[in-house]
């Protein structure tokens, strides 16, 4: 038999915690590592601890999810994340652009999100109803978070020089993160690296997509 699977769990929730640790207590695929209630409380553990799969809500305090994972991106060895909340609005869009491996429902049984857990920990994304392959293929999702960073500062307008204060690394790390992001970006210079990041952001409108 293989080795459990090495699991966190971080909720709010007192009692969605207490739930969930028994449901995966008694699951011999799963070994429960910790559990948190906080996002921070979560990030000091996997930091410390091997974890291969984290199960958190997505309104964490006081981080949140999304900021959680974006930090956990930096991160070697850092646990595969599944949002685990209510699907309302675009919060299974939001886990996914964050860097989330999946996003299970909490309207969905138990057995549900379990079996998330596995696919997740052989490397799946899971996302119900959401198209994986189309955000995979969106640039802005291959930076990593400096990268982010330095196009966000980058859109400002800065020089080099600016970049080099606003971010408190050398110019010639400056340069450097340029290059990678003008080749993850496929752009040539600055201007056109401001447009995509601009271009990124815009809301589409229906109504002027060709029929």
């Amino acid at each position: 038999m293989d080795a459990p699977i090495d699991i966190m769990l971080a909720d709010n929730n007192p009692l969605v915690l207490s739930a969930l640790s028994e449901l995966i207590d008694r699951d011999p695929r799963f070994s429960l590592v910790a559990t948190a209630a906080t996002a921070e409380g979560f990030l000091g553990t996997v930091m410390r601890v091997p974890v291969q799969v984290g199960i958190i809500d997505w309104s964490l305090p006081a981080l949140g999810g999304a900021k959680l994972i974006e930090v956990l991106r930096d991160q070697e060895n850092a646990p595969k994340i599944v949002v685990y909340a209510e699907d309302t609005g675009d919060i299974p869009q939001l886990a996914m652009t964050s860097g989330a491996a999946a996003f299970a429902p909490r309207s969905s049984d138990a057995a549900t999100l379990l079996e998330t857990c596995m696919d997740v920990a052989q490397g799946k994304m899971v996302f119900p109803f959401l198209d994986v392959r189309k955000l995979q293929s969106d640039p802005i999702q291959s930076l990593s978070r400096k990268e982010r960073a330095m196009l966000e500062a980058l859109s400002k307008g800065l020089t080099n020089r600016e970049l080099s204060k606003e971010l408190g690394i050398t110019i010639n790390t400056v340069k450097f993160h340029l290059s990678n992001l003008y080749d993850k970006l496929s752009v040539k210079n600055r201007a056109q690296a401001i447009a995509f990041y601009y271009a990124s952001r815009m809301p589409v409108d229906p109504d002027r997509i060709p029929k």
